[in-house]
């Protein structure tokens, strides 16, 4: 496919929902008396809830885009009816980004508003799910799941419960690193300061779930 399923901001935010949700199972450990039937239990449950969580993710990934289709459709069939022009060319407006519907002129809007009423009749399936929907779908839950095992990683090749739990958070520090460094340079401010923001953001957020049991 031509375009990536998912864009890089919602790409970004999957991670980060895996991250915050296996750093609530390990993060609760009790390491300093933990077995290796505590790790397994621990491991098995980190595995179980995020996948279930993607497989949650995924639906409502669908439901928005349903929402975002049957939406699109019904402004277009209200531009196209609308026997005001002015009144189709503010739905136009309303429909753009505020900085560019800031500098359209009411020529520009009347030229998208022609070429809109000249589409042809959208068929039934027009806001319908695609192949291109189920596919970014399946992208989320697996987005979501697969954040798990760099995490717990370490609890399967370590024995020693400390040392992997030191080493399970190191890698979930720089993987909320990376996509505060990201997400910053993304919208073009400081990575660094997004980067170590998103650290002591996903720590806090892990706290918060622990502490009302999550």
């Amino acid at each position: 496919m031509s375009q990536r399923l998912l864009d890089g901001d919602l790409r970004r935010a999957e991670i980060l929902f895996g991250l915050i949700m296996v750093l609530t199972f390990t993060c609760s450990l009790g390491v300093a008396g933990a077995g290796r039937e505590d790790v397994r239990v621990m491991l098995i449950g980190a595995l179980g809830c995020n996948l279930a969580w993607g497989i949650i993710d995924g639906v409502f990934y669908l439901m928005n885009s349903l929402a975002e289709k049957g939406g699109g459709l019904l402004k277009l069939q209200a531009v196209r009816r609308a026997e005001d022009p002015r009144l189709a060319q503010q739905l136009i407006a309303d429909s753009l980004p505020a900085v560019v519907a800031s500098v359209m002129e009411p020529a520009e809007l009347e030229t998208i508003r022609q070429r809109l009423r000249q589409l042809p009749e959208p068929g039934r399936d027009a806001a319908g799910l695609d192949r291109k929907d189920w596919l970014s779908a399946l992208a989320v839950a697996l987005l979501v799941f697969l954040t798990t095992f760099p995490v717990a990683l370490p609890f399967l090749f370590m024995q020693e419960a400390t040392t992997a739990l030191r080493v399970s958070n190191a890698i979930a520090i720089a993987m909320l690193f990376i996509i505060g460094w990201l997400y910053g340079r993304g919208i073009g401010r400081s990575p660094w300061l997004f980067g170590v923001s998103m650290v002591l953001l996903g720590a806090a957020l892990v706290a918060i779930a622990i502490a009302l049991g999550g």
